[in-house]
């Protein structure tokens, strides 16, 4: 162990021991609850959905009333129903539903050839809401009710394109839906995004646009476009805002809705159903010290500080109070638009917009090394970086990295992410916490030349790290005998980090747990023996909800298509 790794070490020990005596009430208060508490995470449950890299198990939910876990299987247009009365042997689905006949059948679709993925499940009440896309994607597409004990419909909303997410109020009276409006292959169509809003009584549904944010929009002065990203092709506002996922304040009031591609966050006043602001997420520099990263896969662990702004993008957001002030928690993974530019044959106007093109594709994501072929020109601070152990294979995004310095003189690359989760006042958007270079760092010290390994492809260290890292994608909070804590999924290298976040502006590191065999290939022998690969959705349930009175915490994982249960195990230090 190197004298760094031997420092990290005591740091993390420093800082779980933290983690372990900090206490705090209901509302971050102090309280005496919580203190003393020490908690773990095991996983006691775990079955396969549909097979390693097949249709995924991408969004799950906990259904406290029937004991039922439901976990969406995307491609194939299914969600998957386990009965979790015993959560230690949960075994396959009781019970497949097939949710795109099920509209046909109820005359919500003429045919289940108009009707594409399955993206999101949320269950409240005694209700199951599914978020459904059309065929193709660029339509509008559905959310599909269910009674949450029989499994029958109850009825479908057609909501906007590609509804990506949905969610319910705390207290189940209305559903709210994050439609991304993904262009397609090539931006021949390009909807806006939208969110929807679904009164659970009535079914009665409100959309919620973004025209007044467009160019010559009356509220179009309001973005804040030295913190946020506007792209497309020939895009106006509203076509390059993409909802991505969401979560409500506890009373109810707001909702947060993240703009992955734009680098934003979106408040939702939900009793107007208006949209209050759009809040801009800004840049992490990654040559401060303590932001250091790994930006080659070439070149084994070198964790360093470059000339170099994460844009943080995040997807999975999720949201907690503390003091009488709620605050936003955001996994940063980070995310181009390049599958949808490549097949773009109209050179003008991808550079028009921004991009680069090739003669052949339009692209964003390039590397320091090909800026002899673009029209970037590489400034003092990137001299001599453009090695296979410098910057020169980190991917970037030529949009941003253009547009953030002014032109063509580059001194500063934009990159896609954070490696992180931060933590954001709701009200002021300031970031009051980011986890810095922990991801990067804790997974080099356990894993060594084995970290930023990839979910699927050959058994290789280093691989992501010129992409993204271990790109953290699921996060969710949960309160426990007066702590809160926040459990991030990350997506490439695997696993879930734990922090106790009860105080906002100083969370404390307390565990990482990754039951995934990282000395041997992602595959389908590995998802077999046990590994979890690409976790995409975690959901907390609280003691009072779960089957067995311990807290869980229910993990969907995509590429190994599995739907795993994992216990919190509690330890009162001051036994």
């Amino acid at each position: 162990m190197t004298f760094e790794r031997t420092l990290l070490a005591s740091a993390l020990a420093a800082a779980s021991l933290f983690a372990l005596t900090a206490c705090d009430g209901d509302d971050g208060a102090a309280g005496v609850d919580g203190a003393g508490q020490a908690i773990s995470l095991e996983r006691v449950g775990r079955s396969h959905s549909q097979g390693f890299n097949v249709a995924g198990a991408e969004i799950v939910d906990f259904h406290a009333g029937s004991k039922r876990i439901f976990t969406v299987n995307a491609n194939s247009g299914t969600v998957d129903v386990f009965n979790a009365a015993d959560v230690t042997t949960l075994a396959a689905p009781t019970q497949t539903i097939n949710v795109r006949q099920m509209l046909v059948d109820n005359g919500d679709a003429a045919s289940t050839a108009v009707i594409g993925n399955a993206n999101s499940v949320s269950a409240k009440g005694n209700l199951v809401a599914v978020a459904i896309e059309a065929n193709p994607k660029t339509d509008n597409g559905w959310v599909l009710f269910l009674n949450a004990t029989t499994l029958a419909y109850v009825d479908a909303v057609a909501v906007g394109a590609l509804p990506d997410m949905v969610t319910f109020t705390p207290d189940g009276s209305k559903a709210i839906v994050a439609n991304e409006g993904e262009p397609d292959e090539g931006y021949s169509i390009d909807p806006e995004g939208s969110i929807s809003v679904i009164n659970t009584g009535t079914f009665a549904v409100t959309h919620i646009g973004f025209s007044a944010f467009n160019a010559g929009g009356a509220r179009n002065s309001e973005l804040p476009m030295t913190k946020m990203l506007i792209g497309g092709i020939n895009a106006t506002v509203a076509q390059s805002l993409e909802p991505e996922y969401i979560t409500v304040r506890a009373d109810g009031a707001e909702a947060y809705v993240s703009l992955q591609e734009n680098n934003a966050v979106a408040v939702v006043n939900l009793a107007s159903n208006a949209i209050t602001k759009i809040i801009g997420l800004g840049f992490k520099n990654h040559a401060l010290p303590g932001n250091e990263l790994d930006a080659s896969q070439r070149d084994g662990v070198n964790l360093r500080n470059w000339p170099v702004m994460g844009i943080y993008m995040p997807d999975s957001v999720a949201s907690f109070s503390y003091a009488g002030r709620t605050y936003l928690v955001t996994a940063n993974e980070g995310d181009s638009r390049e599958d949808w530019l490549n097949p773009l044959a109209d050179g003008t106007a991808c550079t028009s917009s921004g991009y680069y093109f090739d003669g052949g594709e339009c692209k964003d994501e390039l590397e320091l090394r090909n800026l002899g072929d673009s029209d970037f020109t590489a400034g003092a601070a990137l001299t001599g970086l453009d090695t296979d152990s410098t910057l020169g294979r980190l991917r970037m995004s030529y949009h941003a990295t253009k547009i953030m310095n002014g032109g063509t003189s580059i001194n500063t690359v934009y990159a896609y992410g954070a490696r992180s989760f931060s933590i954001w006042d709701a009200a002021s958007g300031e970031q009051v916490f980011d986890s810095a270079n922990d991801f990067e760092r804790i997974t080099a010290q356990r894993y060594g030349a084995l970290f930023n390994q990839d979910h699927n492809g050959s058994l290789t260290g280093d691989r992501r790290s010129n992409s993204k890292g271990p790109e953290p994608e699921a996060i969710a909070v949960g309160r426990i005998n007066g702590h809160t804590y926040a459990f991030v999924g990350l997506e490439r290298m695997g696993g879930i980090m734990v922090y106790d976040v009860s105080n906002p502006f100083a969370p404390a590191f307390v565990q990482y747990v990754n039951d995934r065999d990282a000395t041997r290939a992602p595959d389908a022998a590995a998802v077999a023996a046990g590994t979890d690969l690409g976790p995409e959705s975690i959901r907390f349930v609280s003691a009072a909800d779960s089957p067995n009175g311990k807290p869980l915490l229910v993990v969907g994982s995509e590429v190994s298509g599995t739907t795993s249960v994992y216990e919190v195990r509690i330890t009162d230090l001051r036994d």
